[in-house]
């Protein structure tokens, strides 16, 4: 391949450690997206949600969208993000963090409405906050498993991207084994 082709191509080797790291982090967003349940195995609100677990789910969808926009950021400041293949990379990246940065506020809240149901005694509000807090944890959840789908296609670009090079390579002439020197005989004279 000539330098100049190369350039255009993400480097081989940096491609497995890329795909580790953003498989290692969707699984997180998914893993957390079905972890972080509101209602209980029956489906139902239970009397008293946790106001700490809720907030909790917040802070810890915020440490995750500061890992999706560090990962982000990374890849965009370094040179993998101008070939081709980076750019395709870069937009599902840019749209993962768009939406990894969604989910915090949406359990945030549903913390804040689980707050107010403590509190409330009216029936007309508590299935109001009742409502609004299913619509706001599955909101959030959403958001995750969105990113996680969002990390999903940033692999197989690069798996793709991948393959390409295996292609390429296949396409690239093998050296041909070195010519023995002169003999001898057919040495030519001076």
């Amino acid at each position: 391949m000539t330098p100049d082709f190369q350039h255009h191509l993400i480097p081989r080797e940096d491609i497995p450690h890329l795909v580790s790291t953003l498989n290692a982090m969707k699984d997180k967003l998914l893993d957390a997206s079905q972890q972080w349940k509101l209602l209980d195995d029956s489906g139902h609100l239970p009397a008293t949600p946790s106001y700490t677990t809720l907030l909790q789910h917040a802070a810890d969808a915020d440490d995750l969208a500061r890992d999706v926009l560090r990962l982000t950021a990374d890849f965009a400041q370094g040179p993998k993000s101008t070939t081709p293949a980076g750019s395709a990379v870069l937009r599902h990246l840019a749209t993962a963090t768009s939406l990894s940065s969604r989910a915090a506020p949406h359990f945030a809240e549903t913390a804040e409405n689980a707050l107010a149901l403590l509190r409330s005694s009216n029936p007309t509000d508590q299935h109001y906050l009742t409502n609004r807090m299913v619509t706001e944890h599955a909101s959030g959840r959403a958001c995750l498993r969105h990113t996680s789908t969002s990390l999903r296609d940033a692999v197989k670009e690069l798996d793709q991207h991948l393959e390409y090079h295996h292609f390429l390579s296949s396409l690239t002439p093998r050296e041909s084994p070195a010519l023995p020197p002169p003999t001898g005989k057919h040495s030519h004279r001076r």
